[in-house]
């Protein structure tokens, strides 16, 4: 059996849709990450950034946090484990946002384990 390997890279686009389509008759399971990356602007005042994660139109997950290394990059990672029911499509969406920041890259993917 092949394990599945599904990929979004919103580059600087601050949403990052992935589907994870069906399959028939079998669960899986799956390491789901999703990594932001932002340039923080050097004149800003005080910058902050967050990073939220969405299953299904539920969020699972959001962190806000003040923006560290002015003229340079920060960034928030987010790790768990996903569960996808047998015969359905599961919808995650990554979403960035900020203020004294901009966004270098904004990736979600998800890794079926062999479990």
């Amino acid at each position: 059996m092949t394990l599945e390997y599904w990929k979004y890279d919103a580059g600087t686009d601050a949403v990052a849709p992935l589907v994870i389509p069906a399959a028939l008759g079998r669960a899986r399971t799956f390491d789901l990450d999703a990594t932001l990356q932002v340039r923080v602007l050097a004149q800003a005042g005080e910058p902050w950034f967050e990073l939220s994660v969405e299953v299904d139109g539920q969020r699972w997950w959001a962190r806000r946090v003040p923006a560290q290394n002015p003229g340079d990059t920060d960034g928030l990672d987010y790790h768990c484990r996903l569960t996808v029911e047998a015969d359905a499509d599961c919808r995650v969406r990554a979403k960035a946002n900020g203020q004294g920041v901009r966004v270098l890259s904004l990736v979600l993917e998800a890794r079926e384990t062999a479990y």
